[in-house]
């Protein structure tokens, strides 16, 4: 079969980290790398995302990792792998507080072997150059106006009283502002947004006063980025009764905006990776999200830095075992991902018989094989393997993404939280990304 032909002629080994020396030379110069991962809870996608993002930062001099992450707890996380006084001196302490459904999506064994090289690699570096990891996620409101609470009562007490009319509003809903966004979902957006403004003015750019400490930056970044988060959320939660595409586009601008601030804070010179799931970092162009009127952080990303300076890679597997929830906030469990859909790209990487394969697309693809349409596979932290044939999103590869890796077997994640956290969180769409 001619596509099967295409498919095995352009395979490159995928076996140990040397191999991804193609991928590398494909980002080149580019500022900004997106890695999916189609699934969260495999251990391939993890282990070979952490591999590339590693010789990024070692030899590419990469400044930081953003994944799809709450800022409030991935901020922990970035305290400990860069050394920051006071913090985690062993990055598993952080990733192990994680708490909201589904905290094994970062509180994995993977995450933290990559986190643990990542302080040791800091360690040999000055402050100011250590590489750090953030959260780019909407779903740390309250937790994020707490943190604003924190930072106004020590540093800015004239702007504590918005910020407590900000907090003081979603008390009756509760941890779970799902409820707010279902009662009254104007009623705090006023409070919200008058502490962002109060915040953005004294939080500012980069631009310090002469006298001001890096770490007492940092500070103000990071309260800022919190109201921020907090905005984000609002709008979000909001966002999700009128359901549809607002609240996916809320979310997914909210990342790419989050990104951006992030990169102007660490300079004009400065080099980001990304982790999140394929649905967020394919170009949605490159999908059936795209004539659904969805936008994802993949498009936001190249339509603002340009397709020189971005790079998406997906990822792709066959069959194996994978970690899931069956329901959103219920017990994790080790499921089974059954062999793929006949139409599928997995079904066509199958047939080619390869059992593991790089793919770097030319930049004007021509073989069929990545133009044509086909579903490709995309489990969320919500899975039910008896419903398989709906975790699929039709796809044209050579749009969607820079660069592919494929798992003929694939194996699961294996997560620090054997149980369900206690915290939920707000339902996403139907295939839970």
């Amino acid at each position: 079969m001619p596509d099967i032909d295409d498919v095995t002629r352009s395979a490159l080994p995928i076996e140990e980290e040397a191999d991804l020396d193609p991928v590398l030379d494909r980002i080149g110069d580019a500022r900004c790398v997106l890695l999916g991962e189609a699934s969260h809870g495999t251990h391939e996608y993890h282990a070979w995302r952490a591999a590339l993002t590693r010789r990024l930062i070692a030899e590419r001099a990469f400044s930081f990792v953003a994944v799809d992450g709450d800022w409030p707890d991935c901020r922990r996380v970035h305290r400990s792998v860069t050394g920051a006084p006071g913090a985690d001196g062993d990055p598993r302490a952080a990733l192990d507080a994680l708490r909201r459904w589904p905290a094994w999506t970062w509180a994995n064994h993977e995450t933290v072997a990559f986190c643990r090289w990542l302080r040791g690699h800091n360690a040999a570096l000055p402050p100011e150059r250590r590489v750090g990891f953030y959260g780019l996620d909407v779903y740390s409101l309250r937790d994020s106006l707490r943190a604003v609470m924190v930072h106004l009562a020590e540093h800015r007490p004239e702007h504590l009283a918005a910020a407590r009319e900000a907090y003081r509003c979603f008390e009756p809903y509760g941890d779970d502002p799902r409820g707010y966004a279902r009662l009254v979902p104007e009623d705090c957006a006023e409070e919200v947004l008058a502490l962002l403004t109060r915040l953005r003015r004294a939080a500012g750019g980069r631009a310090a006063p002469a006298d001001e400490s890096a770490a007492d930056l940092a500070e103000r970044f990071d309260a800022r980025l919190n109201a921020e988060a907090a905005a984000g959320a609002e709008r979000y939660y909001r966002a999700m009764i009128g359901g549809g595409e607002r609240s996916w586009n809320a979310r997914d601008t909210h990342m790419a905006d989050t990104l951006e601030r992030l990169l102007e804070f660490h300079g004009p010179r400065s080099r980001a990776v990304v982790w999140a799931h394929n649905t967020h970092v394919g170009d949605a162009r490159g999908t059936d999200m795209g004539r659904a009127g969805l936008v994802n952080l993949g498009r936001l990303v190249r339509g603002r830095h340009g397709a020189a300076d971005t790079v998406l890679v997906g990822f792709a597997g066959g069959y194996g075992e994978v970690v899931a929830g069956p329901r959103w906030g219920a017990p994790m469990e080790l499921m089974r991902v059954p062999p793929p859909r006949s139409d599928s790209v997995e079904a066509l990487l199958s047939c080619a018989g390869l059992h593991r394969a790089l793919f770097v697309f030319p930049a004007a693809p021509g073989a069929r094989w990545l133009t044509a349409t086909r579903v490709q596979r995309a489990i969320g932290a919500v899975y039910d393997p008896d419903h398989e044939l709906d975790n699929y999103v039709p796809t044209r590869l050579g749009e969607r993404y820079d660069v592919l890796c494929w798992f003929a077997r694939t194996s699961a994640l294996d997560p620090l939280h054997l149980e369900a956290s206690p915290r939920g969180g707000p339902e996403t769409l139907a295939t839970g990304v």
